[in-house]
């Protein structure tokens, strides 16, 4: 912090200077770059599922999965000479895209089911050669543009429905920033009381968003990045830039209302909040980071995306912000209209008149009931997440308006069994007559169980390698429990000859499984850097421990009351979305590193103005109350303004990311409410002294290596700015 301060003092308009300069670059270059990614990302390589799509597509030359569907709608039978000759008319015209592989009909063998139970609806599957996630994104584009208007036909199918969320998402993304930052700057207003002190988090949000952008186009050069890591990055990377301009902006405030503008109110600044800031970045992109040990490429670029948004968002506020302020001095509290003076805090007001201070000694006062009725409050918000159901990435993440979508919910309703999802048994076997009979006889077993509606029957694909396709359809839906259960039972039953199974259904199972098994990893990741990093900073190993356990119940308040919204279908109208019956089964795992990283930023806040209070010879009551009078507005400001940066991303399209952007909202607002307001208090109040317990080798372990905060400041070198 001392090198800093004498860079960024010293060198002020240098510092400005080459952060514009990088700006312009992240503008013109990051947005060019980010726009290269793409909407995949949600399987696991090493599931069985994924084996299976990758071995039909060496084996076949095609993709497996309907990447296309053509619906045609008519108000004639469409069996007709006219049904017949649009039929051929459409085949041929996917059939001339480059990059279609094959296209399946209702006029081949066994495609009557390609037909709707009307007679006057039908649609074409067309499957794509093995291309990558981008070409094939590209053909789905073509195919779309090339029957767009045309009356009659809509398109969708599984390429399509991500290549329509990656548009989507394109455009909530400037939704949401022209939404977020016109009310971030006039709450930053009414927190800040003057325009100037105002436009820093303004000015840290856009340094770090465009930042991350051009750091995360790089990436996607070296490894695929999804699309959908630029939401979080804008919500994350302008939340913890509202975060640490608050904190630093206050602090500065504050001590040059102390003892002047200049460097030694910046070295004090920077080595307090600054330090704050420092650990926080280091939590939440740790958080983050233990994303980045799923398989899901979908996981792993929100990983990405987090570690990104919090390392430019920290660099920005303890290199360029301090500039700024080393440049603005007293200046940061220009213009400041009248009418918001006279509501601003005096800074020489007594502490015991502040409205943080009485409310931390009035929750000492009876510390157990509040703790007891705050945290039965949370538990019973939790209650509900305990019947979560979780469904996966489908055409029903798009709005209705989406023609991926209006297929999608058109062969729910007026087909008589969905095609374009089938239930995938790849067997080994001699391509012969014996063989055969016995897989026919295998596959009419597997056509007589719950939950199967027709099969086709075994066919020959590699008679070099001796593989066989049999293909089982399911009633109903391929996520309901129907088709779940048809997977369950498909695996059970006794096969004559080794097989493999797949399909969207497998598919989704399977993730489920991998989500399981990398889960502990990560949790542990996330659990153990936030208790290290909040014992280097407080020396005390019981304080770590309750920020954990605090994080869980936020997160368990926050899954509750989404299910509560999302899965039970609540507010649908005010929302604008279709419930699923379910959340996404990635979501308690985003929420989790999200509210994690979050919470234990709220933590740094208040534990490390706590402990500045205690190391300089304040009570254990009054270093409470002390901590929670300077931090309880800027957290709650902070909160407040992070839940508008995020909340912005209620208005997405996509329902996974509007569940995404409430969830976080809701979980930010609870932690810097319920939890730091009510929660932590009462909690120090009840444990004392024992708050700050550790083990001798730990302590004398801290004392050598850890931070406390009776260190005075060195003076710098003189600065020339």
């Amino acid at each position: 912090m001392q090198r800093l301060v004498n860079l960024t003092s010293r060198r002020s308009w240098l510092v400005v200077g080459v952060a514009v300069a990088f700006l312009l670059v992240s503008v013109v270059v990051g947005g060019s770059l980010s726009s290269q990614l793409n909407a995949g990302g949600f399987v696991d390589p090493d599931t069985e599922a994924f084996a299976v799509s990758e071995r039909l597509e060496d084996l076949t030359g095609v993709t497996p999965e309907a990447s296309v569907i053509a619906l045609i709608e008519t108000d004639e039978p469409i069996a007709g000479a006219a049904g017949t000759a649009r039929i051929e008319e459409v085949r041929a015209r996917l059939a001339g895209d480059e990059d279609v592989a094959a296209v399946q009909t209702a006029l081949d063998p066994g495609g009557e089911a390609l037909v709707s139970t009307d007679g006057t609806d039908t649609y074409l599957i067309a499957s794509f050669r093995p291309i990558s996630d981008d070409a094939a994104d590209e053909a789905a584009a073509r195919i779309v543009d090339e029957f767009e208007g045309e009356e009659g036909i809509l398109i969708g199918g599984t390429t399509t429905t991500f290549q329509q969320a990656s548009e989507i998402i394109e455009s909530d993304l400037t939704r949401a920033e022209l939404i977020a930052f016109p009310i971030i700057l006039l709450l930053s207003l009414w927190v800040f009381r003057g325009l100037i002190a105002a436009l820093m988090p303004v000015m840290v949000g856009v340094f770090t968003i465009f930042g991350s952008f051009l750091v995360i186009g790089l990436i996607n050069q070296a490894t695929t990045i999804s699309i959908f890591a630029l939401n979080l990055i804008i919500g994350l990377g302008l939340g913890l830039s509202i975060d640490y301009s608050l904190l630093i902006v206050s602090r500065y405030r504050e001590e040059i209302a102390a003892q002047g503008p200049g460097v030694k109110a910046l070295l004090t600044t920077l080595r307090t909040a600054g330090k704050s800031v420092v650990f926080s970045a280091i939590t939440v992109a740790a958080a983050l980071a233990g994303l980045m040990v799923f398989p899901q490429n979908f996981l792993f670029s929100m990983g990405i995306g987090g570690v990104v948004a919090a390392g430019v968002a920290l660099a920005t506020s303890v290199v360029l912000l301090p500039a700024v302020l080393a440049l603005l001095g007293a200046r940061v509290n220009s213009l400041s209209p009248a009418f918001l003076k006279r509501h601003s805090e005096d800074a020489d007001k007594p502490l015991e008149k502040g409205f943080w201070y009485r409310l931390s000694h009035g929750i000492a006062k009876r510390p157990g009931i509040i703790a007891i009725v705050t945290a039965a409050g949370m538990i019973l918000l939790a209650l509900p997440a305990f019947g979560i159901n979780f469904t996966a990435g489908d055409a029903n993440i798009l709005p209705t308006s989406a023609s991926a979508r209006e297929v999608s919910d058109t062969l729910a309703a007026e087909f008589p069994e969905d095609r374009s999802t089938p239930i995938i048994v790849l067997a080994d076997a001699p391509a012969d007559p014996d063989s055969r009979a016995e897989l026919t006889a295998y596959a009419d077993e597997l056509g007589g169980l719950p939950g199967a509606s027709a099969i086709i029957p075994p066919e020959v694909i590699s008679e070099e390698q001796g593989v066989w396709r049999i293909q089982v359809l399911p009633t109903g839906q391929p996520l309901d429990d129907a088709a779940t259960t048809l997977v369950d039972d498909v695996a059970a039953t006794q096969a004559p000859v080794p097989v493999q199974i797949g399909g969207f259904t497998a598919g989704f199972l399977d993730e489920q499984g991998s989500l399981e098994a990398h889960l502990p990893i990560a949790i542990a990741i996330i659990v153990v850097v936030t208790i290290v990093a909040l014992f280097m900073m407080t020396g005390s190993v019981i304080l770590p421990i309750k920020a954990v356990i605090m994080n869980i119940l936020t997160l368990g308040a926050t899954l509750g009351l989404l299910v509560l919204i999302f899965q039970d279908g609540r507010f649908e109208t005010l929302l604008g979305y279709d419930s699923r019956g379910a959340l996404d089964m990635t979501q308690p795992i985003l929420l989790g590193a999200i509210v994690f990283g979050l919470s234990t930023d709220y933590a740094v806040f208040l534990l490390s103005r706590i402990k500045e209070a205690r190391d300089n010879g304040a009570g254990e009551t009054d270093a409470v109350a002390i901590g929670l009078q300077r931090t309880g507005r800027i957290v709650t400001a902070a909160a407040l303004l992070f839940a508008v940066a995020i909340g912005a991303f209620a208005t997405s399209g996509i329902i996974l990311i509007k569940e995404l952007g409430v969830g976080t909202a809701l979980a930010v607002l609870i932690d810097a409410t319920i939890v730091r307001a009510l929660l932590v208090p009462s909690l120090m109040a009840l444990m004392g002294k024992w708050n700050w317990w550790a083990p001798g080798p730990l302590r004398r372990f801290h004392d050598r290596f850890g931070f406390d905060e009776t260190e005075p400041p060195r003076d710098p070198e003189p600065s020339t700015a």
